[in-house]
């Protein structure tokens, strides 16, 4: 698996995402769409707009938010494999 997380140090949704997958042990890298102009030219081409977070996972664009509503832990959890441990926390599975 290979994953790209487009992230920003101010996104509140990013800093989801990376301690979901942190937590998870999914492992990624980031690209922050501030300090990479080209970056974030490339989620613009992709997605229509600089929103972010962008996941690439094996070259297929993701989003992992959806604006008003956050961080989708339902949606991410299924697309990784992650299931609830008998805590009621996250584990990649």
């Amino acid at each position: 698996m290979n994953l790209t997380v487009y992230t920003s140090a101010w996104c509140r949704d990013c800093r989801a995402a990376k301690e979901f997958l942190k937590k998870n042990n999914i492992p990624f890298e980031e690209i922050d769409i501030e300090t990479n102009p080209e970056a974030a030219d490339e989620v613009l081409r992709h997605v229509g707009k600089r929103a972010i977070p962008q996941f690439v996972l094996d070259g297929k664009w993701v989003q992992p938010y959806r604006p008003g509503k956050g961080f989708l832990y339902k949606e991410m959890s299924e697309l990784f494999g992650v299931v609830p441990d008998c805590r009621g926390n996250n584990q990649a599975g």
